[in-house]
């Protein structure tokens, strides 16, 4: 396996990734931030699968996703390529191989009960729930980002393309937000991450 791969991950955590990746043909690329997802998992052209992970994500983040990924691959192989993405296949194999990482020695206390709930029945991404986002998002390097749940209503913010919105009432489980130059009324996330004009 890549040894650049391991510098991104707890310690604690290493040889069990090295061994999950060392029986399969799976090359696992670290990318550049990429504000739409964390990573994600493909079959190339020439029958090889790759994963890719963001750079920029905290050692827990990192392997949340990490796993999540190889998850798809296990699933694909075990299952088919006619599975749902994120279906009941997809949750029992990331279950399965996440259960031996939910260690004391490899993430914090404080965020180990919060991942036994998120695994009761994992979804398409961690950023939906919003408590284990927040807790992972403390060990994150500084940033000037919040999320869009922690904005005043009426308060004003922009994204990484610079449209400019204002957060509006919370239905359910999204938030709406007017765009301020066109005046379109968006859901957004309330996990998704923006930067708050004064």
């Amino acid at each position: 396996m890549q040894t650049k791969l391991l510098e991104f991950i707890p310690i604690e955590a290493q040889s069990m990734v090295n061994n999950l990746l060392a029986v399969d043909n799976l090359t696992v690329k670290i990318k550049s931030e990429r504000k739409t997802r964390h990573g994600d998992y493909r079959e190339l052209p020439n029958g090889e699968h790759q994963i890719t992970v963001n750079s920029n994500l905290n050692p827990y983040r990192f392997l949340i996703t990490l796993i999540h990924e190889i998850a798809h691959f296990e699933a694909y192989k075990k299952y088919g390529r006619f599975i749902k993405p994120h279906g009941k296949e997809w949750k029992h194999t990331f279950q399965y191989l996440m259960l031996p990482f939910l260690h004391p020695e490899i993430f914090p206390l404080e965020i180990l009960p919060l991942l036994a709930r998120h695994f009761k029945n994992p979804k398409a991404s961690s950023d939906t729930d919003t408590h284990l986002a927040l807790a992972l998002k403390q060990f994150d390097e500084p940033s000037d980002k919040t999320y869009v749940f922690e904005i005043p209503l009426g308060q004003s913010f922009k994204l990484y393309n610079g449209r400019v919105f204002k957060k509006g009432n919370k239905r359910r489980k999204r938030i709406e937000c007017v765009e301020v130059k066109t005046g379109k009324l968006y859901l957004f996330s309330p996990n998704a991450e923006v930067e708050l004009i004064d």
